[in-house]
């Protein structure tokens, strides 16, 4: 196992026991995510220190929904700013750590996050003061493709390319699926590049579980500066790394009971050794 497949393995593993002992969240779209954030923070795309969120050369993610400021947090941690202990106290009363992460109170979380269709017009809002500042930095926001659905997203994508902010990724998570069942059922977005791309954006799409594809992928629309913002469509499966949860829309918020949590947690130690194996 490669030390981002590991990173990416661990956050997994973090999510689950975070959910479990929580007893509420958002399993799916997390673990859906997770190679993503795995790529961004730990890939070299994302230049960010929790302890210095403006310095670098790129500002830190904006997720598209709360539950996956979980990239954030495992930065944070591996930084030292939040123990292992802590993990354990999401959703708990006098808690820093919310269902939806709190920028005033969670190092590395820049905006506080909550409503659905809201973080890529705070992106976009950033990435066009950056511009005014002539600061260098790029801003990354992650969306999901049932928040896709939401008006504000394309006012903001209208906005980006009007503004030619190519200081602007949006990475979608395309799993297919959100809380009410496939996208394509509930409101379908269809062909997500397309319509990037019909908004005036460059647009790539990926498999968002190829670590090696993305960071390649990711660092390519951070680099490239043509007068156009990006946005990267990444094929993801919801639930990805635990069997049970893998493609069922039931699992997008819900928590595992304790039996589920150990099935869970022990199919993601298989997958590390037999990964470890292969290497």
């Amino acid at each position: 196992m490669t030390e981002l497949e590991r990173r990416a393995n661990d956050m997994r593993a973090d999510i689950v026991r975070m959910i479990a002992e929580a007893g509420s969240g958002h399993p799916g779209g997390s673990l859906s995510c997770a190679d993503i954030l795995a790529a961004l923070y730990f890939g070299g795309v994302l230049e960010h220190d929790p302890r210095e969120p403006g310095v670098g050369g790129a500002r830190p993610l904006h997720p598209g929904q709360g539950s996956r400021g979980a990239g954030a947090l495992r930065r944070a941690r591996a930084g030292g700013l939040h123990p292992s202990e802590e993990l354990a106290t999401l959703r708990k009363l006098g808690s820093r750590l919310q269902g939806h992460p709190d920028s005033n109170q969670v190092p590395g979380v820049e905006v506080s996050t909550g409503s659905l269709g809201q973080g890529l017009s705070i992106a976009a809002g950033a990435a066009a003061g950056l511009r005014l500042d002539g600061a260098p930095q790029t801003v990354f926001a992650l969306l999901g493709d049932g928040e896709c659905q939401e008006g504000q997203v394309w006012e903001a994508a209208m906005f980006a390319a009007h503004r030619k902010l190519d200081n602007l990724v949006a990475i979608v998570d395309r799993n297919g699926l959100q809380i009410d069942g496939r996208t394509c059922d509930v409101c379908d977005p269809g062909d997500l590049g397309a319509k990037f791309a019909a908004f005036g954006w460059d647009v790539d799409e990926v498999d968002g579980h190829d670590l090696d594809a993305l960071v390649a992928v990711l660092g390519a629309a951070k680099a490239g500066r043509d007068g156009r913002p990006h946005a990267v469509i990444a094929r993801t499966v919801k639930g990805k790394g635990v069997p049970f949860m893998e493609n069922e829309a039931g699992w997008h918020g819900k928590a595992p009971n304790a039996e589920q949590a150990a099935e869970a947690l022990a199919a993601l130690e298989g997958d590390a050794g037999k990964e470890s194996s292969r290497g």
